[in-house]
């Protein structure tokens, strides 16, 4: 997505850019793949998760979970979520009972676990014995001069709680087999138009619970890189989607097709389309 940027202040503003994407469309996870397996693209992918990878955390959790490395060199740069998981009340006396925090753990001792969740003191978890520098999603059960928390299930949280960053070793066909998603779409300029497909896909849609949305590379789109992995796209997705038909531009960048895709996406996913008699 970056390897054809020279400059590390572009590449960062390009990744934060989609950065951005991912959190507005409220995507779970987003997977990089290597579209050229023989090349050596260790230092994109790195580069690419670390600033996504930064983006999604906290600020105030930063300072634990990062080392200071050559990738974050242009971080500053980078645009805030602003997300649910980003809050911005940093004091204890505006706590809530039942509100969600994410933090990480400071230190343990015999009777609890203390942990940094972004206000003017660390909070006990009672009966918790994690390791020091853990990333925990909690729940504040106590308010007042003490307050206490325990940790959350993400699932349970029941509003957007920021994105997954994966990173397969697998190029894109190995990586879109070795997943079990329900819908796999893959977005090309060759795919059929969107709106020829809109009721079809709004019903697979509502059957599914893991979706996969694939794009393609600056240099190459989703057809040649499954050809050059030696099979046909068709054969490995359930829809080749054009969610710009008729572009008057020669090209579409790759997150310019991200935000395009996404939007038109996300518009079927909270639509009340009539599908059937």
């Amino acid at each position: 997505m970056v390897a054809d940027i020279p400059h590390l202040r572009e590449k960062t503003s390009k990744i934060g850019f989609i950065g951005r994407a991912l959190a507005i469309f409220r995507v779970d996870e987003v997977i990089i793949y290597r579209d050229r397996s023989e090349e050596d693209q260790t230092g994109e992918t790195n580069l690419i998760a670390t600033l996504l990878s930064y983006m999604e955390t906290p600020q105030y959790l930063r300072k634990y979970l990062f080392r200071i490395v050559p990738e974050l060199r242009f971080a500053g740069a980078l645009p805030p979520l602003r997300t649910p998981h980003h809050p911005l009340q940093n004091r204890v006396r505006d706590l809530k009972p039942g509100e969600y925090r994410e933090g990480v753990i400071t230190s343990v001792d015999e009777h609890a676990a203390h942990v940094d969740i972004g206000v003017n003191r660390t909070i006990a978890m009672p009966g918790f014995r994690l390791p020091v520098n853990t990333r925990v999603s909690v729940r504040i059960t106590k308010t007042g001069k003490h307050p206490e928390a325990t940790v959350a299930n993400r699932g349970d949280i029941g509003t957007y709680w920021g994105y997954e960053v994966t990173v397969s070793k697998r190029p894109f066909v190995e990586t879109v087999k070795s997943r079990s998603f329900n819908m796999v779409l893959a977005t090309s300029r060759r795919g059929k138009d969107f709106g020829k497909v809109i009721f079809e896909l709004k019903k697979r849609w509502e059957q599914s619970d893991r979706i996969l949305v694939a794009f393609g590379a600056p240099t190459q789109g989703l057809y040649e890189i499954a050809e050059k992995e030696g099979i046909k796209l068709e054969s490995i997705v359930d829809y080749v989607i054009n969610t710009i038909p008729n572009q008057a531009t020669e090209t579409v960048r790759t997150e310019e097709a991200v935000y395009a895709t996404l939007s038109i996406l996300n518009v079927l996913a909270e639509s009340h389309l009539r599908i059937g008699n």
